[in-house]
């Protein structure tokens, strides 16, 4: 007999075999098993729905940036040349809703010396409340998207004419006790008698309106004098903002637009930008941590049946088993467990982010990049967190593991 056909022969082990065995392991301990895929399930359920939730989230931030602030476009008098005049002109108004993509605007001061705002006359007693007094423009109101609770906003003619009519804010008109205006009740502002025709109850921009009173800017000039400090507030349609900025200094004064300076939104699409690349990065760092917490599950569990198993590993090593067989059986079982959880893991990281998305009225965003792979991820880390435990497998030896 030829020496070649002395030699054993060596031990094979087919892939097949090794998903058999892999298999034949996680049955045999059905709720160990179970036990392993839950961590994984709850590190890819966590991971997809968290970047699941932050691409809803952005989409949601985006689009009220784009409604609110982008639509905003604030023009300022110049404080070093107010020396010069007024810097609106009395049609300030007409010139800047002329422009392309203009809904409304208004220009507002504030009134410095206008007095306390009682609700009676008043007197030593009983001076008033010291109350923010506002004159603006007829568009001013609907510049900042004022919504009334009660009466009407003035118009040109009660500018023009220099009515003395007031709209309150809900705060001032709380403080005052001003709930009814069915027969236009006055109040005094520094011992000045005006009819409130008019209760803001919420506004989009400008929230300090809320807290004061506005008078026709027209009837402010009359009873107090020229204001100082004024800027106007232009609401523009979605994308126009800029350019209607670099426009409104003209339209005001075209002699002299360097008299204005005119504050615009940033560029929605850098600021959309801004805001997604922090989000991402700080829900993908907490999906990470969900993942890690994961693996360190899969891998505690993993070395407990690796240290459970001694006997059996022994057994395979004496029957033949390589060391290469017995990682590659637990890569195999840890890498499997691990593809379960993560696919039972994606399904529940959908239905998560449909969920939340269907209670607060959102549109579910879910990126391809994000579920696709997201099973895949799980049975990577399975695999690696079987390296280890694996590693502690191979290092058995037969006889030491036969002793026990």
């Amino acid at each position: 007999m030829s020496r070649a056909k002395r030699m054993v022969p060596a031990t094979r082990l087919s892939p097949l075999d090794v998903v058999d065995e892999a298999v034949a392991g996680m049955l045999a301990r059905p709720g160990r098993a179970a036990l392993t895929v839950l961590g994984t399930l709850l590190g890819v359920a966590a991971f997809v729905t968290v970047l699941g939730l932050t691409t809803t989230v952005e989409g949601q931030i985006s689009n009220r940036f784009t409604a609110l602030v982008a639509t905003e476009v604030i023009v300022q008098d110049t404080a070093d040349r107010s020396g010069d005049g007024p810097a609106f002109p009395d049609d300030a108004e007409r010139r800047l809703t002329a422009l392309n993509g203009v809904h409304s605007a208004g220009v507002v001061w504030e009134v410095a010396d206008a007095g306390p705002l009682a609700a009676r006359r008043p007197t030593a007693q009983e001076p008033g409340e010291d109350v923010k007094v506002l004159a603006a423009s007829p568009g001013y109101l609907r510049a900042i998207h004022a919504r009334l609770a009660a009466g009407r906003i003035f118009d040109p003619w009660h500018d023009a004419e220099h009515q003395r009519v007031v709209v309150l804010g809900s705060g001032a008109a709380g403080r005052l006790g001003v709930t009814w205006i069915g027969e236009q009740p006055a109040v005094f502002i520094g011992g000045t008698p005006f009819a409130v025709i008019g209760i803001v109850d919420d506004v989009d921009r400008e929230a300090g309106t809320l807290l004061g009173a506005v008078v026709p800017a027209g009837t402010a000039e009359a009873v107090w004098g020229a204001g100082t400090g004024a800027r106007a507030i232009i609401d523009t349609e979605i994308g126009a903002a800029r350019q209607v900025g670099d426009e409104a200094p003209l339209a005001l004064r075209p002699e002299d637009p360097g008299r204005f300076r005119t504050v615009t939104p940033p560029d929605p699409r850098q600021l959309r930008e801004g805001v997604d690349t922090d989000l991402g990065t700080l829900f993908l760092a907490l999906a990470a941590v969900c993942l890690l917490i994961g693996a360190v599950g899969i891998a505690n569990t993993t070395l407990v049946a690796v240290l459970e198993r001694v006997g059996e590993i022994g057994l395979r090593r004496a029957l033949g088993a390589r060391r290469r067989h017995v990682a590659a059986h637990f890569l195999a079982e840890s890498g499997t467990l691990g593809l379960i959880g993560g696919l039972i893991g994606t399904s529940v990281g959908v239905a998560a982010v449909v969920a939340v998305a269907f209670l607060r009225e959102w549109t579910p965003i879910l990126q391809p990049a994000t579920v696709l792979p997201a099973p895949l991820v799980g049975a990577l880390t399975g695999l690696v967190a079987g390296l280890y435990p694996a590693w502690r497998a191979t290092r058995i030896e037969p006889a030491d593991a036969l002793r026990r």
